[in-house]
């Protein structure tokens, strides 16, 4: 074949998108035929029936067609009336955007608000997502570190002592991927509180925010401040009813703010696939017993791992208290990718590495607790005998 006189040309912001680590440890681990995932970001659980057969009954009843580019009128509705009743305030259709999932709320929020040589402040470990996009928008990502000794609680005063001149926005992330931390109330308060009063931008990813182990209300940002125009909240129902695969997620933000995100969301995906967004306004109207139950099983998960942990002396951990991860970090300078890789190749049993979430954690590993209590059970045998003799 003839080579090209003139190689194509590409967006060098595309270099500042690395490959994904969970990709690659899932890549490893299809070639094993018993591979035990605690890897997985996603609930194992079935998405509940009454919400597949609202997809399906869209579907036979011709609900194929474009919606409004804004989110089904019906589902706006209902979430405005759900987050206005959660955190008693005053929210419209007009605050909300349906999005493809909430990784193309991120999307929008982070690459129209990092403005290019501007800082955003980003908790590590964080979601594969932030700081790559943040680079990608051409601003600067300044990560502000926490451990697993500190239960992953970040120290306000160093938060608030990285906003200056240059910061455009910060991003939260509670309850939290990948440590299953939820931000203590006090501490969040504090940072929200001082970002916007400087005019600083909140991010907030809440996909998590109804997977809370331990009772704990309302993680969200907006019950600490009235300024909208200062925060973008961003929530899918892809953990919450177990509905990954449906791709329905949406940000709340002030009218302002949906409206110009809104021409932007028309130029990246324009509208969200018709039938699973009234599966999603299925979910909100049904019988929330389903979110319970599986909150229930959760919680019994995460009480077991920890427990679990302590006969894992190498490990360094903590209590988490939402969604379904945990972190627990080796020793100073362990190289937890290499550790995972032999653990995966050794037991079959597979963990995502601390450095896919930042370098300050590439002596950590990610454990998800999204897998039966069987595989969770015989996956900590395998990895407590491989520990003890090493």
């Amino acid at each position: 074949m003839k080579e090209a006189i003139f190689p194509a040309q590409w967006n060098q912001a595309l270099a500042s998108l690395p490959p994904s680590g969970i990709r690659n440890m899932l890549k490893l681990a299809s070639t094993m035929d018993n591979a035990i995932h605690l890897s997985i970001g996603q609930p194992d659980f079935p998405t509940p029936h009454f919400i597949i057969e609202a997809s399906i009954r869209a579907l036979n009843d011709g609900k194929t067609r474009y919606t409004v580019d804004s989110g089904l009128p019906e589902l706006l509705e209902v979430l405005a009336k759900f987050y206005g009743d959660w955190y008693g305030r005053n929210l419209g259709p007009e605050n909300l955007l349906v999005t493809c999932g909430a990784s193309e709320a991120l999307f929008l929020a982070i690459t129209a608000v990092a403005v290019p040589g501007s800082e955003v402040v980003v908790l590590e470990p964080s979601f594969i997502n932030y700081q790559p996009l943040v680079e990608f928008a051409g601003a600067r990502a300044v990560p502000i570190v926490t451990t697993a000794s500190g239960g992953y609680q970040p120290d306000v005063e160093e938060v608030i002592a990285a906003f200056g001149s240059a910061t455009s926005a910060i991003i939260l992330n509670s309850p939290g991927n990948p440590t299953g931390v939820v931000i203590e109330p006090e501490r969040m308060k504090a940072i929200v509180s001082e970002a916007v009063n400087r005019g600083i931008t909140v991010i907030s990813d809440e996909v998590y925010d109804r997977i809370t182990l331990d009772g704990q209300d309302r993680p969200g940002v907006m019950i600490w401040t009235d300024d909208l125009d200062h925060i973008i909240s961003i929530s899918s129902v892809s953990k919450t009813y177990s509905m990954p695969g449906y791709r329905v997620g949406w940000l709340i933000s002030s009218r302002e703010n949906v409206e110009k995100l809104r021409r932007y969301h028309i130029y990246s995906s324009t509208v969200n696939n018709t039938s699973a967004q009234w599966a999603a306004l299925a979910a909100f109207q049904g019988d929330q017993n389903c979110v319970a139950e599986m909150v229930g099983q959760y919680t019994r998960r995460r009480n077991r791992v920890v427990e679990l942990l302590k006969h894992i002396p190498d490990f360094q951990s903590y209590r988490p208290d939402g969604a379904f991860y945990v972190m627990p970090s080796l020793p100073a300078g362990s190289n937890a990718s290499a550790i995972a890789e032999q653990l995966l190749h050794d037991t079959g049993v597979c963990v995502v590495p601390g450095a896919t979430f930042g370098q300050s954690c590439a002596n950590a590993v990610r454990i998800s607790f999204a897998n039966s209590m069987e595989n969770i059970e015989t996956a900590f045998e395998r990895m407590t005998d491989w520990f003890a003799q090493r």
